[in-house]
């Protein structure tokens, strides 16, 4: 049986991570949930990382929840609900982490949407970074459908991206969205026809940049967005500092000063 959740990294430091479900649209198994979030742990740790790709085989990002978990959850709903209540440094349960490993990653995540992009799979993909659709990808905030509320992450994600109103009717309503008016929305970053493509392109044009600036610009919105002014400030200028004269900081200057290429392997 294939892997549910596929893991590649290439020679440059890109990690391709691939929803491996394509016979039931990457929906999600429980086995799936700490799979995924392994994944994120164990690249946390991978020397050399400079972006992570997130997308799903066949065409399609990812349909949500299989009802085989669904299911499952019926049949032990204390047992679910304890999982809930247990939650680790960061915060998160064991149905979160998923998603929110992402984002404590420091290297860029991009998401590149086929298909649709329902429930969990929305949710994973508002995890990422940046999200990149296919023009005739769908999405939807899908847990309305089952008298839920999405609780993977999304008071983290959604705040960052769009108004409070616009998040509480695609909360309360779940609704399916076409890519373009998911963009304006600001739910999507950008779409073309060609979504893991251009996470690739996206990806190497990271890996040619400071990965010290990298990982601090995506604190800096991580945690300043949500900040007082005064602590955002404060926060820039103790990212800044860390990174302004340093080596990789050096290295970029030297590079456009010297019209090549940087490296970052050396020290």
């Amino acid at each position: 049986m294939a892997d549910p959740v596929q893991i590649s990294v290439s020679a440059e430091g890109v990690a391709e991570v691939t929803l491996n479900r394509p016979e039931k649209k990457n929906a999600w198994t429980l086995e799936m949930f700490d799979v995924l979030a392994g994944a994120a742990q164990s690249l946390s740790q991978q020397k050399g990382l400079r972006a992570v790709i997130l997308s799903g085989a066949g065409g399609c990002f990812s349909a949500g929840l299989d009802l085989s978990v669904m299911q499952s959850f019926a049949a032990d709903l204390a047992g679910v609900k304890a999982q809930m209540a247990e939650r680790d440094a960061q915060g998160a349960n064991r149905f979160q982490r998923p998603v929110t490993r992402w984002a404590e990653l420091s290297v860029p995540v991009i998401a590149a949407i086929e298909g649709v992009a329902f429930g969990a799979g929305m949710q994973l993909a508002l995890g990422a970074d940046f999200r990149i659709a296919a023009p005739d990808a769908r999405l939807s905030i899908m847990e309305a459908k089952w008298g839920l509320i999405p609780d993977m992450g999304i008071s983290q994600s959604l705040p960052k991206l769009t108004r409070a109103d616009i998040a509480k009717e695609l909360m309360m309503t779940g609704r399916v969205l076409e890519a373009g008016e998911a963009q304006k929305l600001g739910l999507i970053t950008r779409v073309v026809e060609s979504p893991l493509e251009a996470a690739r392109d996206m990806a190497a044009e990271f890996t040619l940049r400071s990965p010290e600036a990298l990982a601090a610009s995506k604190a800096l919105v991580e945690q300043a967005w949500t900040m007082p002014p005064g602590d955002g400030l404060a926060l820039e200028a103790e990212l800044q500092a860390e990174i302004i004269g340093g080596p990789a900081q050096m290295e970029m200057v030297m590079a456009n000063l010297q019209k090549r290429a940087p490296n970052f392997s050396q020290g």
